[in-house]
């Protein structure tokens, strides 16, 4: 009997053999199914606009077009489909471009078969998913930061409210959801995020997703 509704995956990576072991891990899953892969990120972005998956698995350093420009290029013309960027880099500038070029999820190429699939359930439900280690990293480099620097975490200084906002901006709920869901007014959730982007010194969503991983607010 044939599934209902799949979550239908387009796998980008120029790695012939990383693409099937990516494949044999999804398609073992209930409800999961690859519907097309490419080999570099031209193609990735061909196959996006023709196919209209729900997920787009790209790694990261791919010919053509890397996998940074073409993530950019989906967000751009299709919001709808959820982006997990594959790399072998755990430092934060990669971390944070992947975000910007709207990616949800960022995972290490060396445990991609163990953090995939719940990589995709996660961003098709809307959330974002990093691998463990680079939540590890996030964390680790942080701590550094603010040890040389002598500056203090201003995580304190959010209200309980704010945390609670902070944590359900970076799961990928919008003002109205967050409104919903706590029984507030939009514009008294558009203030609380003004003011934590304040408090944290941060400039864009990108940047709040990646403090919320450092945080462990988020994984």
């Amino acid at each position: 009997m044939p599934e209902l509704n799949p979550i239908r995956i387009v796998l980008a990576d120029d790695h012939v053999v990383m693409r099937a072991g990516l494949r044999l891990v999804l398609e073992q899953q209930e409800g999961l199914r690859v519907v097309g892969e490419a080999g570099d990120g031209r193609e990735a972005v061909g196959l996006a606009e023709k196919l209209k998956p729900n997920v787009l698995v790209m790694d990261i350093g791919m010919p053509n077009l890397n996998g940074i420009e073409a993530s950019r290029q989906v967000s751009a013309r299709f919001p709808e489909i959820a982006i997990v960027i594959l790399s072998m880099h755990s430092d934060e500038g990669y971390i944070l471009r992947a975000l910007r070029a709207g990616a949800r999820s960022y995972l290490l190429k060396d445990s991609a078969e163990a953090d995939l699939v719940r990589a995709v359930r996660a961003v098709v439900a809307g959330k974002s998913y990093f691998s463990p280690a680079v939540s590890k990293v996030l964390l680790e480099d942080y701590m550094r930061k603010l040890q040389r620097t002598g500056a203090e975490d201003s995580f304190e200084l959010l209200s309980p409210r704010e945390r609670q906002i902070l944590q359900l901006v970076a799961e990928g709920k919008s003002n109205k959801e967050i409104a919903d869901l706590l029984h507030l007014s939009v514009y008294t959730v558009e203030t609380h995020r003004a003011s934590i982007m304040k408090k944290l010194n941060l400039r864009g969503i990108p940047e709040l997703i990646l403090y919320a991983v450092r945080k462990g607010i988020i994984s």
